[in-house]
Parts: structure tokens; sequence; C-alpha cells
């Protein structure tokens, strides 16, 4: 099987999509709102060089089912778990990125027992702040414009844009090509409501409605890696130093000129830095048995 090939496995009567490769300590990487496996892509061969990778498309994301069903942090958290069940390990390091570090979090909450480390990627439920655009797309109706807004035709010619820059011998910023494929994903009737769904589930007109600040002492009991791009135009860094004070002895990690998908726009060193601090880890926890 080709590295990092795209796999399905059956979850509770649901098709998940997932990509996995290497041995080792495993990974569990979290994609973003809209987000699909495919976003590690830059990572995934690094990291697979001394751990076990697992990147899931999320339930209603990417090549996964999009049934009508719970779209909440716990229920993608239970999702997860459950997952890992089905792949045979017991714990994982979660490393998540926007809504993928909500859910990151609240998988330490739920399962802390399954939970090695945290790595929180220019994450969700650290502060009110979002970007505008998706506030907007939590109004009454934005159902109906949604479509319009990402009609087939439309996601097309963006992924036209970046053939032809290819074609070029250039490459579009890696955070411009992510949104483009987020984007087009919308075009499908399903995915949109999926995301809808997951979307007003944890944002609305004022911004983020799920905090997880007044829990954030709990999730500072596990190795803590916080990575962020001083350039994110969706969560604002100022998120990360405030998560990095709320928790004593985590990790920060700014990537300058960078925005929101770190992973992508420095993917080797994003996973040089993960690799270093998950080393440390094993140290810390090997000297303290």
């Amino acid at each position: 099987m080709t590295r990092f090939e795209l796999q399905h496995v059956d979850i509770n009567g649901d098709d998940i999509a997932f990509r996995s490769a290497g041995t080792g300590p495993v990974l569990l990487l979290v994609h973003g709102m809209a987000g699909r496996s495919s976003t590690w892509r830059a990572v995934m061969p690094d990291l697979a060089r001394h751990f076990t990778v697992v990147a899931p498309d999320l339930l209603g994301h990417g090549a996964s089912a999009k049934p009508r069903t719970d779209y909440s942090l716990g229920a993608f958290a239970t999702g997860l778990r459950d997952l890992l069940d089905a792949l045979g390990h017991r714990h994982a390091t979660l490393i998540g990125q926007s809504l993928g570090g909500g859910i990151a979090m609240q998988f330490a909450y739920q399962y802390p027992e399954r939970c090695d480390a945290l790595v929180l990627v220019s994450s969700g439920g650290l502060g009110d702040e979002v970007s505008p655009l998706l506030r907007a797309l939590t109004v009454p109706g934005a159902e109906y414009v949604l479509p319009l807004l990402c009609a087939r035709p439309l996601s097309d010619a963006g992924i036209a844009v970046a053939g032809w820059f290819s074609r070029l011998g250039l490459r579009p910023a890696p955070n411009l090509e992510e949104m483009w494929h987020s984007y087009g994903s919308l075009a499908d009737a399903e995915t949109r409501t999926a995301f809808l769904h997951t979307l007003r589930a944890v944002v609305d007109m004022s911004g983020q409605r799920v905090s997880a600040k007044n829990r954030l002492h709990l999730a500072s009991q596990k190795p803590t890696l916080i990575m962020w791009g001083d350039r994110d135009g969706i969560i604002p860094v100022q998120h990360a130093y405030a998560c990095h004070d709320a928790m004593p002895g985590s990790r920060l990690e700014i990537f300058e000129g960078v925005g929101h998908y770190p992973h992508c726009e420095q993917p080797a060193r994003f996973a040089e830095v993960v690799t270093e601090f998950l080393g440390a880890v094993a140290l810390e926890v090997g000297s303290a048995s």
C-alpha cells in the first residue's frame, strides 16, 4: 500500500477515512473546520520516521461519512477514541489544528488516561475572537447563501488557478492553497450541511462560544506544546500567549510570518519542533520512572 494512502474503517456504522504510516508512539493528527487528513501531507513523512501517525477525516469532512448527527466537540472526541480502538491503539499524543485543537483538548478532558500529550496548533477554544467570516456564517439563513458562494464552478476555478500556478513553475502560498481546498469542499451539499452544524456548535455571531479557558488547569496536567503563526487571520496569536500563561510548564512556539496553517507553511520546522518536544517528554517520563 502506498504510504499515507487513504484507508477506511467502519466506526459505529459510519465510514471513516484515515491515513496512517510509521511505527512507534502514536500521533493522532486532527484537522480543522472544513479540513481533511491531507492537510498534514507535508509533515507526515518526517513524523512517520519516529512515530505511528494516524490522520483521520473527521466525521462530516473529507471522504468520511456525513450523517445527520451530533457534531459537538464531545462527539468528535468520542469518535477519535473509537477510531483508536478500531486501529488497536490504547493511547496517543493529539495534535490538533484550529477546530482540531478544541477537539484535542476535549479528548484530554474526557479520556485523560488515553492522552499522552497535547500539541495545540492555531487552536480554537481559547478565546472569543475568530474570523468575521466564520461569525457571519452562523446567522440564520446562511445555509441558503452558502451554496451560491460555494457553487461548483467557483470552487473549481480556485483549484484551476492553483493548477495554472503549478504549470508555470510557481506555487501559491500554502495557507492560500489550504483555504482553496477547504472552500472547494463546501460545494458538496452534505459536506456543507455538516460544516454548518459543526461551525454553529462552536461559534456564533459574537465569536467562539465554546471555551476551554476555565479548564486549562486540567489540560496543563498533560505535556503541552502550543504552536501559532504570528500572522494568523482566523484566530489571533494573542490566544497562544494567553494559553501559555494559563498552562504552567507548557512550551510556546511562534512561527514568524506564518498564518493559520504552520504545518503547511513551514512543515520542516513544524515536524522538527514536534519531534524535539516529544523526545524531551519521553526523557522526562523515563527519568521520573
